[in-house]
């Protein structure tokens, strides 16, 4: 039976049903905490649940699923809710919100930590790095750990660690029918591979255990602004020097604009090896060019990992286009560099992701993530603060991806924008996709997990 698209199976005498068994709150519409609940990252995204259910545990989250099943509700599942096309939210359905889940226990003699899946990576980082270790995490410090880990986790540690997915030794799943799992190596094996990058498209994962690295606490970080006028010059010595550089050196690439409004290029650094050999390796790149600014410095860790939080703020507008460069050609370099002068709003961003060493060395077929090669993940992120902008906006967005389209081949998956057809989630997946299918169709058959970059089952 197709889910329920109104309010109709949502009875009073149903909710005080779930009640009895569910220990944490149930919020419909109009009620206190409703309209925070279902506030996500991406302020363009206003969906309305026809309940919102704020799962304290495990067995909550089986509550619901069973609860959801039952009356036929269309599901979404909410971690950090960072996910840009707000696949977390909702219309009319069960929004399981996964946030007040907050647990995270380090066990620092074995370097491994367990945490539940509303915690945000700022809050996994700062209870380990306590016993000066680390795992890999994402860019911006308030998304949160489950739907990054899940679509396979970029993070500034993947040239030496692997990412995200890599670093995962277990997971507690809820499957579509209502059982709590655990998913490893050694148990479940083939549902433990699948959820290493094909996303929330298996059950709700309500706890992930890490393998832990001593990092820091302090590390070599920062970056160097170029003035515009440079960024040809600046993207072609990147796309080579980046190549160079051994897997404790990180380099992003950016095109934005800084706080007082100037259009810059800038190269974004993490050094993750022996402090003493971090000046030796960055000297080619602190040599490079005419630079308006040098702020690579010795960083906490903590402080490094919030360096795009403030440029990323909750509840701004937002619309995203990415894809997977195998080089960064010199004609593909003009039209992004045509492209910027042209974006209508100063808050948005064009970032090179550069995916290299451990993250790229791994058997494509170890994990769902099989995308493994040297590369870049290519976002244009806009951004804008007033609704009446948007169509000027995802106008210049779209027009900027038709031509850069070309030279993309794949996609991180968990850079979609969710109007991405199916076959752009195939190419997320590479020679992993068919397995998946098999998978999801013996996870999910009726694809009761569909809020998300879709695997549909046969």
């Amino acid at each position: 039976m197709p889910p329920s698209t109104t309010y109709d199976s949502l009875t009073s005498e149903a909710i005080a049903n779930l009640r009895a068994s569910f220990k944490g709150a149930l919020l419909r519409p109009g009620e206190d905490g409703y309209d925070q609940a279902r506030a996500v990252w991406n302020g363009m995204i206003d969906k309305c649940p026809a309940l919102i259910a704020r799962c304290t545990d495990a067995a909550d989250v089986v509550s619901a699923v069973r609860f959801a099943r039952t009356h036929h509700l269309l599901v979404s599942i909410r971690g950090g809710g960072h996910n840009v096309a707000g696949n977390a939210v909702c219309a009319d359905g069960l929004m399981i919100d996964l946030s007040p889940m907050k647990g995270i226990r380090v066990e620092a003699t074995n370097q491994t930590v367990r945490a539940e899946a509303g915690v945000l990576w700022s809050e996994l980082d700062q209870a380990t790095q306590q016993h000066g270790l680390a795992t890999t995490g994402g860019t911006v410090s308030h998304t949160g750990i489950a739907g990054l880990t899940l679509g396979g986790g970029l993070g500034w540690l993947m040239g030496k660690h692997g990412l995200a997915c890599d670093n995962l030794l277990s997971v507690d799943i809820v499957t579509a029918d209502g059982e709590l799992l655990t998913a490893s190596e050694t148990r479940n094996e083939d549902l433990f591979w699948a959820v290493r990058g094909g996303g929330g498209n298996f059950g709700v994962v309500t706890s992930f255990e890490y393998q832990l690295h001593p990092v820091g606490p302090t590390i070599l970080g920062g970056m160097i602004l170029y003035p515009m006028e440079q960024a040809k010059d600046v993207l072609r010595f990147y796309r080579t020097f980046a190549r160079s550089t051994p897997d404790e050196l990180m380099i992003f690439a950016a095109l934005l604009n800084t706080p007082d409004g100037t259009p810059v290029v800038s190269l974004i650094v993490g050094w993750f090896g022996p402090l003493t050999e971090g000046e030796q390796h960055l000297k080619p790149l602190r040599d490079f060019g005419a630079p308006l600014a040098d702020l690579i410095a010795e960083v906490p860790y903590l402080q490094h990992q919030v360096m795009f939080d403030a440029a990323t703020p909750h509840g701004m507008h937002r619309y995203w286009k990415a894809g997977n460069l195998q080089d960064i050609k010199d004609d593909f370099i003009e039209v992004v560099i045509e492209q910027a002068t042209r974006q209508p709003s100063p808050y948005s961003t064009i970032l090179f992701f550069h995916i290299k060493g451990v993250a790229a060395r791994i058997d494509p077929a170890k994990t769902a993530f099989g995308l493994r090669e040297d590369q870049w993940d290519f976002d244009i992120i806009s951004q804008w603060t007033d609704p009446a902008e948007a169509q000027t906006n995802i106008d210049w967005t779209r027009n900027f991806w038709n031509q850069v389209e070309p030279y993309t081949k794949g996609v991180y998956v968990n850079h979609l924008g969710g109007e991405e057809e199916a076959t752009r989630v195939r190419a997320a997946y590479g020679p992993n996709y068919e397995r998946l299918i098999e998978l999801k169709t013996k996870y999910d058959p009726g694809n009761f997990f569909r809020l998300n970059n879709n695997i549909a089952p046969t």
